[in-house]
């Protein structure tokens, strides 16, 4: 997971505003859409707590790739990708929070979600860290056919 910050990310920087503790500032300084989670995570002892909470702000978010056009979901409308997101995002929650502090950073990645199409984009990721048991009612959520 290679991390961004957003603007306010950057304006949090520049104006102290936010009340983040030393460790998180030093965190979000060290976010510059190169560095790995795990990189910024060693270098400054930031705890997943203090990770969480830069995502909970919305400081920082995931710079995933964007999907190949061969992999690039069928459009679908407004109001089914919000439906959709709506039922699949608490299984997605669940099923990564589940995993404990091996998928935390899945997790995270889930909790950033904030539409149809980053759920769909984190799926694969989803699969191969929980199984095609586990996966199948997100699988049925997220494309309900």
């Amino acid at each position: 997971m290679i991390l961004t910050k957003t603007p306010s990310g950057q304006q949090a920087l520049k104006d102290r505003s936010t009340g983040l503790s030393m460790r998180q500032r030093a965190a979000l300084i060290l976010v510059d859409g190169k560095r790995t989670l795990d990189e910024i995570v060693r270098t400054t002892d930031a705890s997943a707590e203090d990770i969480a909470q830069l995502f909970a702000l919305q400081l920082v978010q995931d710079t995933a790739p964007a999907p190949a056009d061969d992999e690039a979901p069928s459009p679908i409308s407004t109001s089914d990708a919000q439906e959709r997101y709506a039922s699949a995002y608490p299984i997605a929650a669940k099923l990564t929070s589940g995993l404990g502090l091996r998928g935390f950073r899945l997790n995270l990645a889930v909790e950033g979600a904030t539409s149809y199409d980053d759920l769909v984009a984190l799926a694969p990721r989803i699969l191969e860290a929980v199984g095609a048991d586990k996966f199948k009612p997100l699988q049925r959520a997220l494309n309900p056919r």
